[in-house]
């Protein structure tokens, strides 16, 4: 076999002498260049020196040729993608999600992110996962939700230590809850509606015509006995604790100055009962302490149990359920500690929607 060379290699045989790049040889001698002019034998010394000198230099610059430039840049894309979102601060990522003056809100760490995942599908079914902002309690979850949803999500500084801020109880956890107050006031003090919402929730209907009139504050009611479907709309009474006993996963304010009044109660309540491992406090008995002590002067309103059922009574109650078939607006995975368990409860009532249905949620696969 005879390996003929182009009579460009020739002539730049000819020009300039080839150097073993294996060994300290020196150039080949410009006598034996004439013989480069005849074909030469692929098995002969000659042939396999060259050819074995043209399969390094390609094999070195080839992958390389136009690669720098599209390599450093995707690089320099992605390096200026993270940094943007670091700067994107909470006033350009409300005015980015709103729609019709109004934002839908959730805290998340990146444990949570299946849940937030499953809570997005439920709301994309009713089409207001537009209006969605996350507030992302570590750079991972910051990271991750806007890769994959541009604009959605946002981090109000200090990050949080995602590995204990999901574990119920500890002060992670109260760490976590405990800045909820201070981001919806925020959100209010920007003129904007805001909704709260825990993602161990999921929606089985629209829940916007629930809130209607004008007050300032609507929530839910946490105990799972059952009312009358005509049940008052006013603050229960205080309970055994001297309290009432509503749910701080579910909220919707009003841009108001009675809803903002409540937040900063509610903030005051928390720094006057800090956790501790004697009391192992969280945001829910702050926020009920706020809602008593301003239901004198601000427009409070509990939303219809039938559509916003605690977890002790949607999934401990079947007759219940079944009475009010229909009704049911939003469904909270509480009264159930622990990952695993919330997501096993969910499968076993069709509710762990990103099993079958992943691609529906703005996120995609994770």
């Amino acid at each position: 076999m005879n390996l003929v060379l182009p009579a460009t290699m020739s002539s730049f045989l000819h020009q300039r002498p080839i150097q073993n790049p294996f060994s300290n040889a020196y150039p080949i001698s410009p006598r034996s260049s004439s013989s480069l002019q005849r074909p030469i034998s692929i098995f002969s010394p000659t042939g396999l020196t060259i050819l074995l000198s043209l399969m390094v230099i390609l094999g070195v610059f080839a992958p390389w040729s136009g690669m720098p430039q599209s390599m450093f840049s995707n690089s320099k894309r992605a390096s200026s993608s993270i940094s943007k979102w670091r700067d994107y601060s909470l006033a350009e990522a409300a005015s980015f999600v709103a729609k019709n003056g109004t934002i839908i809100v959730c805290a998340v760490s990146q444990p949570y992110l299946p849940f937030l995942s499953n809570w997005l599908i439920s709301i994309t079914r009713q089409k207001h996962q537009e209006k969605v902002l996350v507030i992302a309690e570590d750079y991972a979850t910051l990271d991750k939700v806007n890769e994959k949803w541009p604009g959605h999500a946002v981090l109000i500084p200090p990050a949080l230590d995602s590995q204990t801020a999901h574990k119920f109880g500890s002060q992670g956890f109260f760490n976590f809850t405990a800045r909820r107050p201070r981001h919806l006031l925020q959100i209010l003090e920007l003129g904007y509606n805001v909704m709260y919402n825990d993602v161990d929730m999921v929606w089985l209907g629209d829940p916007f015509p629930y809130f209607e009139g004008n007050h300032d504050v609507y929530f839910t009611d946490d105990m799972a006995a059952v009312k009358p479907l005509n049940h008052s709309h006013d603050l229960p009474p205080p309970g055994k604790k001297g309290r009432p006993y509503i749910c701080s996963c579910m909220i919707f304010l009003r841009a108001t100055d009675g809803a903002k009044l409540v937040m900063k109660k509610w903030i005051e309540e928390l720094q006057a009962q800090p956790w501790s491992k004697a009391q192992k406090a969280n945001d829910q008995p702050a926020f009920n302490w706020a809602l008593l002590k301003t239901a004198g002067v601000v427009d409070l309103y509990l939303l219809p149990q039938a559509a916003f059922p605690t977890g002790g009574l949607y999934f401990k109650n079947k007759t219940w359920v079944q009475q009010t078939k229909g009704m049911h607006v939003i469904i909270h995975n509480n009264y159930i500690l622990g990952f695993e368990k919330k997501i096993k409860r969910f499968r076993d009532y069709g509710l762990w929607l990103v099993d079958d249905h992943v691609l529906e949620s703005p996120l995609g696969r994770l």
